[in-house]
């Protein structure tokens, strides 16, 4: 193995943990940090498809929460965010006493993009559906998300600031 091939960052630690210490280093807290990748965590799942960077936008603007940080965060788990929309839907179905929607994510992918606004009149129940679901979800994912990152942010920072006075 090369040299140069040691130090490349495997994808994961470049687009997720590298840009999340970058802002340790910026000023950003610690605290409000955790908060960011705890809100980001929560919202990156939000059971509408193409909602989540929006509503990370918004969320981010109106409670003063790092933008760069919390769309990392969201783009991050666009992979969860595809897996759980199904069963978000299908829990609010269930809580609501619904009937259940039998069609596949790509059955309702080819159904959207053959006609949006048809789509949206056949399925806004079922959207809703998965928002109730989302939403009794999202709360404790946001606390054990929080729980979670802030020692490990508070660990991370410290690291840092040693860091920075031994260089200085």
């Amino acid at each position: 193995m090369s040299e140069r091939a040691d130090t490349i960052d495997p994808w994961w630690k470049r687009w997720f943990i590298n840009p999340v210490l970058k802002q340790l280093t910026q000023g950003i807290s610690a605290e409000k940090l955790a908060w960011t990748v705890a809100i980001g965590c929560a919202l990156g799942i939000f059971p509408i498809m193409g909602t989540t960077s929006l509503v990370c936008f918004l969320a981010a603007a109106a409670l003063g929460l790092n933008q760069p940080a919390i769309q990392v965060v969201c783009h991050a788990l666009w992979p969860a965010h595809l897996a759980l929309i199904l069963p978000f839907i299908k829990l609010g179905q269930w809580i609501h006493g619904a009937p259940a929607i039998t069609a596949s994510i790509p059955t309702l992918l080819k159904e959207f993009f053959a006609s949006p606004w048809q789509f949206t009149q056949d399925y806004w129940l079922a959207a809703w559906h998965g928002i109730v679901a989302w939403l009794l979800v999202a709360l404790p994912l946001i606390l054990l998300t929080r729980l979670i990152m802030l020692p490990l942010l508070r660990a991370a920072a410290l690291r840092i600031e040693r860091r920075r006075e031994a260089s200085a």
